[in-house]
């Protein structure tokens, strides 16, 4: 009968004393003279299941010379352990190799590697306790974000990769063309009308924009997504391509956006918290000391709502030496982020930015100097989340627009959504690379993406 570990270690008493078959991979082996141990994973669960196996076996030799990394199939008992640190095992009867590995297998060390290495070997990083702990989690997320807005009536979309638009208006974008760059070189103007769309076309910094027509069809819509910016930036919290989830939900103002933002978060979460318990105690003691008290606390959180105005007023009253002095009309530093959530000692939504360290599309507020924009706040990460109510006036969308030196060729169709049907509507955008360093303790971005794309780093 051939089983699953997943299985073995979900209700074990159903395979005890009977004959089973294993396939898997050798993550440990201690051979000795008269028998062996095999620490087994078959990827199916974040526990491995202890082989024993003895000189009795014809193929004693052979087996204790089996490789670190090996794929092997087992035959045998599972029993009740007579040795600690398990409650059950399984007593080959026949151990056979699927597939070997080379001397210079480079797992087959019995020092542990560091994170950088694991990096220039990422497609074997998944064999590791900590990606392989970090990349099931990364699932088990994904899939909670999906069934938190389809439990929920959100229709998902499927926003273009390539784009004519850019949402954020910072310019940081990857160039789509098909146009030969070496002839380019010695042009003084590049002919986008030759182009394969006939215009400039670039990788996609958000999906919002496109989701906002959506939004006004459906009522409630998300994407989630890869993103792309081509941002010359090497910190820990910097990737080139990353993932956005990005809903929009229409006749929703600032206080319904915070409401689903809150929501949401302490759902997928608690969801990862119940169904990636062994993943979450490993790195509870091996990543982050404290992590699941920190996450358990955030899902019994109160959400504290304030203004940046009010923040600002906090940050300035503070017995600190900051290394970024707070200024009313400016920018919060990570300093400032920390101080705020420990002051309310819990997340903080600040709302009411001001609006010129805001994008063009939000909702401009009465006072003209503000907009009805939230970054959301949470201890140990500072901003997890940022989001508006979209600007619904078309006069006032099209003479922001033109303030910010931002052409309104190209967005009629942007700009039509206001004309043709239009109402109050909100949305927010979590970067779920950030989410997962939030959930999982490790800090740097690299290592909570699969393969991970960076200045000058595109292997694999």
């Amino acid at each position: 009968m051939l089983v699953d570990v997943k299985d073995i270690h979900k209700n074990y008493k159903e395979f005890l004393n009977k004959e089973i078959i294993v396939n898997g991979w050798v993550k440990s082996h201690r051979a000795q003279k008269e028998f062996g141990f095999i620490d087994l994973t078959d990827g199916t669960c974040f526990k491995s299941i202890q082989i024993v196996y003895t000189n009795e076996l014809e193929d004693f030799i052979n087996i204790s010379k089996i490789q670190i990394g090996s794929s092997i199939k087992v035959t045998g008992i599972l029993s009740l352990s007579e040795g600690s640190g398990q409650e059950y095992e399984i007593k080959a009867s026949n151990v056979v190799v699927l597939g070997g590995v080379d001397e210079d297998y480079p797992l087959q060390s019995k020092g542990r590697p560091t994170r950088e290495f694991l990096r220039t070997v990422g497609y074997l990083r998944p064999r590791t306790n900590l990606f392989n702990a970090v990349f099931r989690v990364r699932s088990v997320s994904a899939y909670a974000i999906h069934k938190y807005f389809q439990e929920r009536g959100y229709v998902y979309f499927h926003a273009p990769i390539i784009t004519a638009s850019d949402c954020e208006g910072a310019g940081e974008m990857f160039q789509v063309t098909t146009l030969d760059l070496d002839r380019l070189c010695n042009e003084k103007s590049v002919p986008y009308e030759k182009d394969f769309f006939g215009k400039k076309a670039s990788l996609t910094v958000s999906g919002q924009l496109e989701a906002e027509t959506f939004a006004l069809a459906y009522k409630k819509t998300y994407t989630f997504g890869p993103t792309f910016r081509a941002e010359n930036s090497n910190t820990k919290t910097h990737a080139n391509e990353f993932w956005m989830i990005e809903p929009e939900m229409a006749f929703c103002d600032l206080e319904g956006d915070m409401d689903v933002m809150e929501d949401m978060l302490k759902y997928v979460v608690k969801y990862v918290l119940d169904n990636c318990k062994d993943e979450m105690e490993f790195f509870d003691k091996f990543v982050e000391k404290g992590i699941l008290t920190k996450l358990n606390k955030l899902i019994n959180s109160h959400f504290t709502r304030i203004t940046h105005e009010e923040v600002i007023n906090i940050l300035k009253d503070a017995k600190v030496k900051w290394e970024f002095e707070p200024v009313q009309g400016g920018d919060i530093a990570r300093e400032h982020e920390k101080y705020i959530t420990e002051y309310f000692d819990g997340p903080v939504f600040i709302t009411n930015w001001p609006k010129d360290i805001k994008a063009f599309y939000m909702k401009q507020n009465e006072d003209g100097k503000t907009v009805a924009a939230v970054d959301l706040e949470v201890p140990g990460a500072g901003e997890l989340m940022g989001g508006s109510q979209r600007e619904e006036n078309y006069d006032k969308l099209v003479a922001r627009m033109k303030e910010m030196g931002m052409p309104t060729k190209g967005m009629e169709w942007y700009l039509d959504l206001r004309r043709f049907g239009g109402c109050v509507h909100s949305g927010f955008g979590m970067g779920f690379e950030r989410l997962l360093i939030y959930l999982t303790g490790v800090e740097n971005i690299r290592d909570v993406i699969p393969y991970p794309r960076t200045p000058g780093n595109c292997d694999f």
